[in-house]
């Protein structure tokens, strides 16, 4: 009967043991995978309307622009610099931590180094010469609380009542290399109107492309705004939305936005 008893607790003994180094392999092989290849990342905001919506699911392709400290969880990784790097293009859609508060965002690369910025009645100016933005009819939305957070979009109405429809118009802009993407206007916003940046040596300078509703390069981190990004703190390229749910929860399965799965970001 000892005998027996003996074996089963081994037994036992060793299918915990086996279900705790899978969870642990799982772990590791997560972890790499997100250090090295992918990282997900949820959108919270309106800043990227059209484009990303709130709720949108994607994969951030950390190949594409090589490695820094920030790839790793936490800021870890013991890396000086950049290795493996590869330069962002004019128009990419990439993740960069914050260079004063430790948060990461998600915008869009309107300057490179060396270029410089700057907003004109609500146009964007790189090098001097206006780039091109051609109306391209009225975003519409539905004027609610949008995803956890809860936030109220922004309208050319104002406050049109919950449920009404929310306005703003639509330009389709081209950038100098051909890249063309949309962005959203709802008003005369205080970033409609900049000064001149001029984009330093190693960095680079982020618009959201719903420009009244963004907090990027356009202020500076000591006023509540990013400013330019240096080059080891980009973490990398958005590609394609993976999944998308118009929610509050994930777990609301009728909120999900179909027509978004596997989307090519642009």
């Amino acid at each position: 009967m000892s005998n027996s008893h003996d074996e089963t607790t081994h037994t036992l003994m060793e299918g915990v043991v086996e279900t705790i180094k899978t969870i642990v392999y799982a772990l590791l092989i997560a972890g790499v995978f997100r250090t090295i290849f992918f990282q997900p990342f949820w959108i919270p905001s309106g800043s990227m309307k059209d484009t990303l919506l709130i709720g949108d699911f994607l994969f951030v392709n950390k190949m594409a622009y090589g490695y820094s400290q920030y790839s790793c969880p936490f800021s870890l990784c013991p890396i000086d610099g950049r290795i493996m790097g590869s330069e962002p293009k004019r128009g990419d859609v990439a993740v960069f931590r914050h260079p004063v508060n430790g948060q990461d965002f998600i915008k869009r690369v309107v300057g490179l180094p060396g270029d410089t910025v700057q907003m004109r009645s609500g146009q964007l100016f790189l090098n001097g010469s206006p780039v091109p933005q051609v109306p391209d009819g009225t975003f519409v939305e539905t004027y609610e609380r949008q995803g956890p957070i809860g936030n109220w979009p922004l309208c050319k109405e104002g406050n049109p009542g919950v449920g009404a429809d929310c306005t703003k118009d639509k330009f389709v802009e081209t950038l100098p290399n051909g890249v063309q993407h949309s962005i959203l206007n709802v008003s005369d916003g205080r970033y409609d109107n900049t000064g001149v940046f001029t984009v330093p040596q190693g960095q680079y300078f982020f618009v959201g492309d719903n420009r009244d509703n963004s907090t990027d390069s356009r202020e500076r981190p000591e006023f509540n705004g990013v400013g330019f990004v240096p080059y080891e703190n980009l973490i990398g390229r958005a590609d394609r939305v993976m999944f998308s749910s118009a929610g509050r929860s994930l777990f609301f399965v009728w909120t999900w936005r179909l027509d978004r799965f596997f989307e090519k970001i642009e």
